[in-house]
C-alpha cells in the first residue's frame, strides 16, 4: 500500500493487512483529525478508476472468484458496500451503488489518491467503533435499524452532536465519493437519462410542457 511520508505530528497509516477493528478508538480519531478528509477528483481519474475496477471484476468473474481489494481489507470492503448501498440503494429506476461497482471504484481511487488513505481507513475504523460502543458489534454485523440510527447521527452536520464532528466530516466526504462513483458509472449515467452527444435532425423548440413548468406559457 502506498503511504505518505512519516510526519511527527501525524499517526502512521495502518497497514492494509491490519483490520480496522484492530485500530483503537483513540487512533481512529487521531487519523481522522490529522488527515485530509475531502475527496478531490477529476473526471479523468473517475473514468480510469471505473475502467480498472471493471477489468478487475471481469478477471475475478472469469476465475470464479470474488473481487480482491487492492487498498481495502476484506472487512473494510464489506463495510464500504454496506455504506454505499445505504447512501444509494436500488430503486425502480436503477440498481444500487454496489450494483454500479462503486466499492471497487473507491478501491482504485484510494490507490490513485494516497493522501486520502488515512482519512478513509480512520473513518471506517471510527464507524466500527461507534457500532461496537452502541450495539456491541461491528457495523456490518448490526441490524439495518441500528446502522440507520448510527448514520442518522452523522448525516446531518447542522444537527449532529459536536463530539461526532470527525464522523460527520468523514461521512459527508464518503457520501460525496459515493455519488461521484455512481454518477460517473455506466449505470449512473443511464439513470440520469443523459442525452448528450446525440445528433438532432430537427429542433422544434422547447416542449410546451416544459415551458408551462417554467411559467412561460399558460
Amino acid at each position: 500500500m502506498s503511504q505518505r511520508p512519516s510526519h511527527p505530528s501525524r499517526p502512521p497509516v495502518p497497514s492494509a493487512a491490519l483490520d480496522t477493528t484492530d485500530i483503537s478508538r483513540r487512533q481512529a480519531l487521531g487519523l481522522l483529525a490529522s488527515a485530509t478528509v475531502g475527496f478531490a477528483w477529476s473526471p479523468a481519474q473517475a473514468v480510469l478508476a471505473h475502467e480498472r475496477a471493471a477489468v478487475a471484476l471481469q478477471h475475478a468473474a472469469a476465475a470464479g472468484s470474488s473481487y480482491a481489494p487492492r487498498f481495502f481489507t476484506v472487512h473494510e470492503l464489506a463495510t464500504v458496500r454496506q455504506l454505499t448501498d445505504m447512501i444509494i440503494p436500488a430503486d425502480e429506476r436503477s440498481g444500487s451503488a454496489t450494483d454500479a461497482g462503486v466499492p471497487e471504484f473507491m478501491d482504485f481511487m484510494m490507490i490513485d489518491q494516497p493522501e486520502r488513505q488515512v482519512a478513509m481507513r480512520g473513518g471506517l475504523a471510527w464507524i466500527d467503533h461507534q457500532a461496537q460502543e452502541r450495539f456491541g458489534q461491528r457495523f456490518v454485523d448490526c441490524t439495518s435499524m441500528q446502522r440507520e440510527q448510527l448514520l442518522d447521527d452523522i448525516a446531518w452536520p447542522e444537527r449532529a452532536p459536536r463530539e461526532l464532528r470527525h464522523g460527520v466530516a468523514f461521512f459527508n466526504a464518503f457520501r460525496d465519493l459515493t455519488a461521484t462513483g455512481f454518477w460517473t458509472s455506466k449505470m449512473g449515467v443511464e439513470d440520469l437519462q443523459y442525452m448528450g452527444n446525440e445528433y438532432v435532425s430537427r429542433w422544434s423548440g422547447c416542449p410546451p410542457e416544459q415551458l408551462r413548468k417554467l411559467g412561460l406559457i399558460d
